[in-house]
């Protein structure tokens, strides 16, 4: 963010620790090999084959046996008794379990700036589509995005429900459905991407099915909605 970003509110929950922290030039890293891993996938089509015809390993694989999330990114995030690990969050309301996944820093900013906390806490549940830090990267100028935090909340409110959807939905659950109904009215398409979703054209999963209070979080790696892209192509994303 520039030095005209929004100061972040106080939470109503403990900080996240250091240690939820730290790593976080690994994490770029790993969005790379997530990227690449699916790219790989829509590359072998549906016979779940890569080069030389070996089959490739599910999405999921690198995600601690039993946590219950898969994708790509999920040996990336915090597992096992590391603090924000996917079953210490089970039983916390959407605004705070997203505050401990460390991929998702811009879109929970976005969302205690749009006032939206909530909407997340909806006695009726919500499914939450969360672009990852670099998502945003893509999609928006950091002059931007500060604005969109700062100065044009009904915008940010819009763009954010273009990410939720009402009800508590497993990933497969959507893929199955073939649509889904977000809470600014749009509807987009669900479809197979290997063992992830994708939705639209370019959007696709990369963790899946974190389970929360009433909810779900599918963390994915682009942003959804009507608004233009505003980043320059050309400049350093930080890979």
């Amino acid at each position: 963010m520039s030095e005209q970003s929004i100061p972040f509110p106080a939470s109503t929950a403990a900080d996240p620790p250091a240690a939820a922290r730290a790593g976080r030039s690994r994490l770029r890293v790993a969005l790379l090999i997530a990227t690449t891993a699916l790219l790989a996938s829509a590359a072998a089509g549906c016979t779940g084959e890569g080069a030389g015809g070996q089959s490739a390993p599910a999405a999921g694989s690198g995600a601690a046996a039993g946590s219950g999330v898969t994708g790509p990114l999920c040996a990336a995030l915090p597992s096992g008794t590391d603090p924000g690990n996917p079953a210490a969050l089970a039983g916390q309301p959407a605004d705070v379990a997203l505050q401990w996944i460390p991929v998702l820093t811009r879109f929970e900013a976005a969302v205690r700036a749009a006032d939206l906390s909530a909407e997340l806490r909806s006695p009726a549940g919500v499914t939450i589509l969360a672009p990852t830090d670099d998502a945003f990267t893509r999609k928006f100028s950091e002059e931007n995005l500060d604005n969109l935090l700062i100065h044009r909340r009904d915008e940010l409110r819009a763009l954010l429900r273009a990410h939720l959807v009402a009800g508590a939905h497993p990933l497969a659950d959507l893929v199955a459905t073939g649509t889904a109904r977000t809470l600014d009215g749009s509807t987009v398409t669900v479809g197979a991407a290997g063992d992830m979703a994708r939705f639209g054209d370019q959007v696709q999963s990369v963790c899946a099915d974190y389970r929360v209070a009433g909810g779900r979080i599918h963390i994915v790696n682009g942003v959804l909605g009507n608004l233009p892209t505003t980043a320059d192509p050309h400049a350093d994303s930080g890979h």
